[in-house]
């Protein structure tokens, strides 16, 4: 477990993070997102003891990081935004050089720096140049080198930057694999990469936390998509007199199909609604083509958690 206390940094009269606390459980993937400047890179650089805070501390299971930096370094896989990589340096030097720094054994080197080369794709250029990588290459290497080792806690700042539609598909395979052995924190501009990886989201804004959530929380809605015949003229009507919904919206119409958001009484059972719904449909002489929950995009979520002027 990784668990952050009153986390805040102050570079001279500037506050990058103030009084950040949350807690993180083990193999739980958790998305940590927010617009530039929001703090998310202070928090990353702090969580895997790069940066020391101003205040608060870090432990990772039970362990003060502050108190025990290189041991707890050792567990932990760091890919920050901009990797410092050594152009002239084959890949596979170049890991077998970054498993040396984190302490792996040399007798463990050769199967670390292979089991990273497969799982992200490179073993077809472990002996090029890193200088002669493409960008999306060079992001790969730098994903590599944070999993050597198999460590327990991985900190992903844009995995996916400079990848392909394909190698993104891939990146998203590689975290959930990893999920199952690591706990990851994963800080993206990509609202579609939380959605396919993630849990549980972290939003800061101004440096501070202003949303700690579960993801299928926070899409959830007291809303239903009823999706049904084009040319039922008393559906509306039927749907509005239901106890249980307060408000049904055409949301449009495809071919002989359309569909409408019908807004539930907050606390109203979801199953009874369903239920009343689709005897409404067949009373209408209605084909019932789906019924299913209504789901907010997370950029929703993420722009009201901004507010104005963000």
């Amino acid at each position: 477990m990784i668990e952050a206390s009153h986390l805040s940094r102050q570079f001279g009269r500037n506050t990058a993070v103030s009084n950040v606390s949350f807690s993180i459980g083990d193999n739980q993937v958790v998305g940590l997102l927010g617009p530039n400047g929001a703090g998310k890179t202070t928090i990353m650089r702090m969580l895997s003891g790069y940066l020391e805070p101003t205040t608060g501390s870090v432990t990772v299971n039970g362990e003060n990081l502050g108190q025990n930096a290189y041991c707890i370094q050792r567990q932990l896989g760091y890919l920050p935004e901009n990797l410092p990589v050594y152009p002239d340096m084959m890949v596979a030097d170049y890991l077998d050089y970054v498993a040396t720094i984190k302490g792996i054994e040399r007798k463990e080197r050769s199967r670390a720096v292979r089991e990273a080369l497969i799982s992200t794709e490179m073993t077809s250029r472990a002996v090029d140049k890193i200088g002669t990588l493409s960008r999306g290459q060079k992001q790969r290497v730098g994903v590599a080198q944070a999993v050597l080792g198999r460590p327990r806690f991985l900190i992903l700042d844009e995995p996916t930057n400079g990848l392909d539609p394909r190698q993104t598909e891939h990146m998203r395979e590689l975290i959930g694999q990893l999920s199952r052995r690591a706990t990851i924190i994963l800080s993206t501009h990509i609202m579609q990469e939380v959605d396919a990886v993630c849990e549980r989201v972290l939003v800061l804004r101004n440096g501070q936390l202003a949303l700690d959530s579960e993801l299928q929380a926070l899409h959830s809605t007291d809303s239903l998509i009823l999706r049904t015949d084009d040319s039922l003229e008393n559906l509306t009507g039927m749907l509005q007199r239901l106890p249980q919904v307060t408000a049904v919206t055409a949301l449009g119409d495809s071919g002989e199909c359309r569909e409408y958001r019908l807004q539930l009484r907050e606390g109203c059972d979801r199953d009874t609604a369903a239920g009343n719904i689709s005897q409404c449909v067949l009373q209408a002489g209605g084909r019932l083509y789906g019924l299913e929950p209504g789901v907010r995009p997370l950029e929703e979520v993420f722009l009201e958690v901004m507010g104005d002027g963000q």
